[in-house]
């Protein structure tokens, strides 16, 4: 009896010394782990790779999409739904297969659909001009989307092979976690401040994908897990769509900090030529002939100068949105002893201007580079006759120079009788212009409006140009220049409504926009 009971005694804390026992799973047949600075490297590398692409993506499309707030949105949805299947896919490929060959591939794909990044958009991009968002949101995918998924494949199957103790599972994935963001920080961080300003946008795709198929291929030849006929096709693979995306034509004469710029010369116009920015008109430029307007709203802003100064009074005027300097550059000309401030984003647009173009701003001139809505509070009060906002992202005026709290901006720099003009692209149901309007009825005492109109007795769409100040306007501060009609203040009034005016709170002004069908 007292064998048996010793022997009962000794399998209970047998099975008590099981249950105690610590639940370690070491599996012997796991791949060996990598060193852990080559595994932080590699994750830091596919991370940041994708966070490239993403912001190089953006300045690919604008030629073709422009740069609205829907298009950046959707190339950021676009990474972030090719970093979410890259993550799935590469946990699963990594649990069924050579997981050392499979980060060899990822890299070697992940590069050359990089590379091929280039021509996709130049592909499709023309087509899609003036379409809207669907066709940039389609042209992302295509473009962003298989080279996204494939690098981001690499940090589950990099991590797969790191994970051979479950005590250290948190601190392996929370570090591997942290050098990927590293990565995507210095991806970021680096193509905005770097990159973009050193070298075309094609160019850093390019290298970007040149490096990862290299590395790839350095990985498999140096490792031997990839025979000598797959290092040498990998490397003429390299080769060809290296070549390809290289010969690949840019739409850009230059390509700024901000914009792709581009230069249209038309027959029916000799001597001067339109400046294109990203996909749209933004100027037309004559350089022998400074008071030729093309464009029709400059023509409507000069009959409205003109009848409000007068047709020579000098002015001191604040031109927001360099362009081509075709509005101050009519000022120098047709009203002399003028002195005009223009503030420009774009340093790049102004050293192009007079580098490439040879179109120097005359001596009266001060540019100042900066955002408008910073820039601004450096001007005195109570210092300009006129100002003009004609800026524009795409066919949207940034949104920052539409609120309540910039038209006070405005208000402040104006002398008590000063004109304030601004440029608004819109078409029906036309709630970005009224929007507008009622902004400035809410700030002004005298509004107008000059554009054309439809069969209804309302704006039919394109360019209207909304005048204000705190004086009331004479009766022939108006235009018809080919074939315009001015609303009043009554009339503006009647278009506005019951609209609210746009403040920094809430200025959704690339919503707000209706583009034509």
């Amino acid at each position: 009896m007292a064998s048996k009971a010793a022997t009962r005694g000794r399998r209970r804390n047998a099975k008590g010394r099981e249950k105690k026992a610590p639940a370690v799973e070491v599996a012997a047949d796991l791949p060996s782990a990598l060193p852990p600075a080559a595994a932080a490297a590699l994750v830091f590398l596919a991370a940041g790779s994708v966070l490239v692409l993403e912001i190089l993506a953006i300045r690919l499309l604008a030629p073709y999409t422009g740069t609205t707030l829907e298009t950046t949105t959707s190339i950021i949805g676009a990474a972030l739904g090719g970093i979410a299947v890259g993550a799935a896919v590469g946990g699963y490929l990594a649990d069924r297969t050579d997981t050392r060959r499979l980060i060899v591939i990822l890299l070697i794909a992940g590069g050359s659909l990089a590379l091929l990044t280039v021509p996709v958009v130049r592909w499709l991009g023309p087509g899609a001009r003036g379409d809207g968002t669907l066709p940039a949101l389609g042209i992302t995918f295509l473009a962003l989307v298989p080279a996204a998924a494939v690098l981001s494949a690499i940090s589950p199957a990099v991590a797969h092979l790191q994970l051979h103790d479950l005590r250290a599972s948190g601190t392996v994935v929370g570090r591997l976690s942290a050098w990927a963001t590293a990565g995507a920080l210095i991806g970021t961080f680096g193509t905005g401040f770097l990159l973009v300003p050193l070298m075309p946008v094609s160019t850093a795709v390019l290298l970007i994908g040149a490096m990862l198929v290299l590395i790839g291929v350095g990985l498999g030849a140096t490792s031997r897990l990839l025979a000598p006929a797959a290092v040498a096709g990998a490397a003429i693979l390299l080769v060809a769509l290296s070549a390809f995306s290289a010969s690949q034509s840019s739409p850009c004469v230059t390509e700024t900090d901000y914009h792709c710029v581009g230069i249209v010369t038309e027959k029916a116009n000799p001597g001067g030529y339109n400046l294109l920015l990203d996909d749209g008109y933004q100027s037309f430029v004559d350089p022998g002939d400074p008071t030729r307007l093309e464009y029709v709203y400059s023509k409507w802003v000069a009959d409205v100068v003109n009848a409000t100064k007068g047709q020579k009074a000098p002015l001191n005027s604040i031109t927001i949105g360099g362009g081509g300097f075709t509005v101050p550059r009519w000022i120098d000309a047709t009203h002399p002893g003028s002195r005009s401030l223009v503030l420009e984003l774009d340093g790049g647009m102004v050293s192009f201007l007079e580098d490439r173009l040879d179109l120097p701003p005359p001596p009266e001139f001060r540019v100042v580079v900066g955002d408008a809505r910073i820039t601004m509070l450096d001007v005195p009060s109570d210092s300009a006759d006129f100002v003009i906002g004609d800026a524009y992202n795409n066919h949207s005026v940034p949104w920052q120079l539409t609120t309540a709290e910039w038209t006070a901006e405005v208000k402040r720099v104006l002398k008590p009788d000063g004109l304030y003009a601004i440029n608004v692209i819109d078409f029906p149901p036309l709630e970005l212009l009224k929007a507008e309007a009622a902004t400035l009825l809410d700030a002004f005492a005298d509004v107008r409006l000059v554009t054309f109109i439809g069969e209804d007795g309302r704006p039919s769409g394109g360019n209207a140009v909304l005048f204000a100040s705190d004086r009331p306007l004479p009766r022939d501060a108006r235009s018809n220049a080919e074939g315009a009609t001015t609303y009043n203040l009554p009339s503006v009034e009647w278009l506005t409504g019951d609209t609210d005016p746009l403040r920094d709170d809430y200025a959704p002004a690339d919503q707000l926009l209706t583009r034509p069908d």
